[in-house]
């Protein structure tokens, strides 16, 4: 299955100015970099998020959030959310609390 556009256009609007993203095709989805980081993306009907340890924590309480783990192992502070329940506040939300710790990262080039 491809991923919902909606989400794709949902995270457009909420990124629309910032510095220093890209996308790049991957998961069988879409994802959108942040200085060369993993920001946010979607992947089928879900959106995924890059989080800081305590925001994963908060999220992950939510009964339509999952840890990210498409391989069959969950990976740390990475989280996907249903992307058909959210509300558009609810993508700006959680995309800024990502960009938050992207941000903290080191660059990639």
């Amino acid at each position: 299955m491809a991923y919902r556009i909606e989400i794709e256009n949902q995270i457009r609007k909420v990124i629309n100015g910032w510095s220093g993203i890209e996308t790049k095709k991957m998961f069988g989805g879409i994802g959108f970099m942040m200085n060369g980081n993993m920001l946010t993306g979607a992947y089928k009907e879900q959106l995924i998020l890059r989080l800081s340890e305590k925001d994963y924590q908060e999220v992950i309480k939510f009964p339509f959030a999952d840890p990210f783990g498409i391989t069959g192992r969950p990976m740390k502070g990475w989280a996907l959310l249903d992307g058909q329940r959210l509300k558009p506040d609810d993508y700006k939300y959680w995309i800024e609390k990502a960009r938050d710790f992207v941000v903290t990262l080191p660059i990639k080039k």
